[in-house]
């Protein structure tokens, strides 16, 4: 049998990541391939460092995207900062702080765990009690926006508890990037990554992550080689580091960095204070509609992520067929729950360019139909209450 090329479906990507992607980006895509040393494509690379640095929020030099998904920025920080025999101080209130602690473990450390219920956020106190129980230990890293429960935890109080305990601290970012506040110097943060398929809405493929100086000398008096060749950062900064001179080090993604680059202009050009706005406006939409239809939403109002909605599904509701539907009838995508939230919510994103308005309403309609046919819900008055709140901004 002869394989066609292969065309996609539209979909609505309001799930946990990947998010739609602006038609700007997939745009930039396409665009000609040129040589990852073309002096053009060098240029471009000084602009997309700086672009970076006003997302993250920094003057910090060592700031450019990893090669690869955030994962790989995860462990970029991990494998650069960590020797073995390092003690790591590594929170955990859900899937991602489970990833860290598998990071530091493989570098050689010793993980020491600070555990809280998924759905709450990282306790400073239990924190604090950690490290002063563990004066040895180099690091803090804890997730700031959790994608498996929708909890925002307090980073800037987090990062002063580090300092003050003369530990460097490590933040995931992969969904507040863009979304949420996230202020990289006035919080003083040692070392953060992130990930492109989140609010900033490009493919996936791609780690932004930034490293304060005092991290960057951490990295140079190492002892010890980084235990990965690629994600060395000797290495790679002499392909990212300054200068018109680069040294080869892979053959960058030439194509995904043009679409990373277009989507760090449209966050400039809205203002990344007002994409914060957009995304916390838009959670209150989306949240009226839910709690009209006597949906709940799990993570208390104060710490929830406007751009990751975990909402608790009915009891007796068929999880698996509500998505199943909601992708077959009307090309929406939402998210499951994972580990102990796995059959207990969905995961409603409300990220980069498909946080609007528009997504809002039509996330809302197909809710009502599906859990509506199923007697699950009072049906049809979502949609109204989420517009009461859309049309006070006008």
């Amino acid at each position: 049998m002869a394989i066609k090329s292969f065309t996609p479906p539209q979909r609505t990507l309001m799930g946990p990541g990947p998010s739609d992607v602006s038609p700007r980006v997939l745009e930039a895509l396409a665009r000609p391939t040129i040589g990852h040393l073309d002096p053009a494509f060098v240029g471009m690379m000084d602009e997309m460092k700086q672009l970076l640095q006003y997302a993250f929020r920094t003057k910090n030099e060592l700031t450019f995207p990893v090669s690869a998904p955030g994962s790989a920025g995860m462990e970029t920080c991990f494998v650069n900062l960590l020797e073995p025999g390092d003690k790591v101080i590594v929170c955990q209130n859900g899937v991602f702080g489970g990833r860290m602690k598998e990071n530091v473990e493989r570098c050689g450390g010793t993980a020491v765990m600070v555990e809280d219920e998924w759905g709450k956020v990282v306790d400073p106190n239990k924190v604090e009690e950690a490290l002063k129980a563990n004066p040895d230990a180099k690091f803090l890293a804890f997730v700031h926006a959790e994608t498996s429960t929708g909890v925002q935890s307090d980073a800037k109080t987090l990062v002063e508890l580090a300092h003050q305990y003369d530990c460097l601290a490590i933040v995931d970012a992969v969904t507040s990037l863009g979304g949420t506040p996230v202020e990289v110097d006035a919080w003083g943060i040692d070392a953060i990554y992130s990930g492109t398929q989140k609010c900033l809405s490009a493919p996936p493929g791609l780690s932004p992550v930034s490293f304060s100086d005092r991290a960057a000398e951490v990295i140079k008096n190492r002892k010890t080689k980084v235990q990965s060749w690629f994600l060395d950062l000797s290495l790679v900064m002499g392909y990212w580091g300054p200068g018109a001179k680069r040294a080869y080090h892979h053959t960058a993604p030439i194509n995904n960095l043009y679409g990373l680059h277009e989507s760090l202009v449209i966050l400039q050009e809205e203002g990344i204070e007002n994409a914060w706005q957009r995304h916390a406006f838009h959670h209150q939409a989306l949240k009226a509609g839910l709690e009209a239809m006597g949906l709940s939403l799990l993570v208390n109002e104060a710490d929830r992520l406007p751009q990751l909605n975990a909402v608790v599904i009915p009891e007796g509701v068929d999880d698996a067929a509500v998505r199943g539907r909601l992708l077959q009838d009307f090309n929406l995508e939402i998210g499951a729950g994972l580990g102990t939230l796995a059959g207990k919510v969905w995961r409603i994103g409300l990220m980069g360019h498909a946080c609007n308005a528009n997504n809002v309403e039509y996330c809302l309609q197909s809710l009502d139909q599906v859990l509506g046919d199923m007697g699950a819900i009072e049906k049809g008055v979502a949609v109204a209450a989420a517009q009461t709140v859309l049309k006070s901004a006008a």
